[in-house]
């Protein structure tokens, strides 16, 4: 299949420079269903956008664009069988991304658009690539998606993270149609299982706990990096161990920038700072002192670091690690057995086939620890 794309891509590169449009789309021309035809029956596999794609048979050649897109696909794909990748994965280094680690060098590989926030999928180097499946996590409509795949005459399959940050239904089925399409359905199906029993694990090991602490995010990175306000009511690292968030109590639910007199009325037993926002709390610490010390956690020295998860999209292996420590912090018995970093490179292991933990912590102040804001 990809000898093929590769001299299709050549013959019409001129053509697609000039007007990618007039190739035609699926069952016109050079499309998917003109390849199957010829190398043997397509797969119809029903994307996240609710569209049903044919695959060519033999498929063996693909690209991955849009936020977290080529995580999702290291979960179960193989690097070997990647046309190209973002620009973005190239010039954003492997620093706090474990898949970027997985990838390795990742020099020789094409560039198939820009990629990161605000861009827009490039038809003309998709088209180069020689991709035989596009998959892509952008947020199009399903008519724009069918718009780029009549453009490239490459089949696009839309996949997603959903609204949750960990053990999200939609991660499930994006998993299970990488899997399908590249051949992978086993592995597929093997992440399914882990998440599963990793999910029930947690809850197991959170439930009947008696008289719980109450718990408080803050420093949440969202769309950058925030104080100590940033925070939201329903964390889905909370929920997966049944947790007294504070913010959930109060009738707050989604994400919100906190009134820091608010937070000082809710009084945490215990605060979890995510260490994309712990430099921004250690110099507003210098200027108001007097908040943090007012706060019950700081003063019982009940103020710990988890490692920011959210970078181009989720890495679930950080953020499943992440609730692994905060399972040690808040029910230290239930989690006697837990070793975080160790917990960190098997998550990684299974995930991804490597250690990451000593990089990661790295990066992020040390990694998982006791943050004491006063000197």
């Amino acid at each position: 299949m990809r000898l093929w794309r590769k001299v299709l891509a050549i013959l019409a590169a001129g053509a697609l420079a000039l007007g990618l449009a007039a190739c035609g789309g699926p069952g016109e021309g050079n499309s998917s269903a003109a390849v199957s035809s010829a190398a043997g029956d397509a797969i119809e596999v029903t994307d996240l956008a609710g569209r049903s794609v044919a695959i060519p048979a033999g498929a063996d050649s693909f690209a991955c664009i849009g936020p977290g897109c080529l995580r999702l696909y290291c979960y179960v794909a193989e690097k070997s069988q990647l046309a190209g990748i973002e620009d973005v994965e190239k010039t954003w280094g492997q620093a706090g991304r474990p898949y970027a680690m997985a990838l390795g060098d990742v020099e020789g590989l094409a560039a198939i658009g820009p990629g990161g926030p605000g861009s827009a999928p490039d038809a003309e180097r998709l088209f180069a690539s020689g991709a035989d499946v596009v998959f892509s996590t952008y947020a199009m409509e399903p008519a724009e998606i069918q718009e780029l795949q009549e453009k490239i005459s490459i089949p696009v399959v839309a996949l997603s993270y959903g609204e949750a940050s960990l053990f999200s239904e939609e991660v499930n089925q994006s998993l299970e149609l990488i899997g399908q399409v590249t051949g992978n359905e086993a592995r597929a199906e093997e992440l399914i299982q882990y998440f599963a029993e990793a999910e029930a694990d947690l809850q197991n090991r959170s439930a009947n706990a008696g008289d719980l602490p109450t718990v408080y995010l803050g420093c949440q990175s969202y769309q950058g990096s925030h104080g100590i306000e940033s925070t939201t009511g329903d964390y889905p690292l909370f929920d997966a161990l049944n947790a007294r968030n504070v913010v959930r109590e109060a009738g707050i639910g989604g994400y919100v920038t906190l009134d820091k007199e608010k937070l000082l009325e809710m009084d945490p037993d215990i605060l979890i700072i995510d260490a994309g926002g712990l430099s921004i709390l250690q110099e507003d610490y210098e200027t108001n002192p007097d908040f943090y010390d007012s706060l019950s956690a700081v003063k019982q020295g009940d103020v710990y670091l988890q490692l920011p998860f959210n970078y181009y999209a989720t890495n679930i292996e950080i953020a499943l690690a992440d609730a692994y420590y905060i399972g040690t912090v808040l029910y230290p018995d239930a989690f006697a057995d837990v070793d975080p970093a160790e917990k960190f490179d098997e998550i990684c292991q299974a995930l991804l086939g490597i250690d990451a933990y000593d990089k990661i912590a790295e990066t992020y102040f040390g990694g998982y620890q006791k943050v004491a804001l006063s000197n």
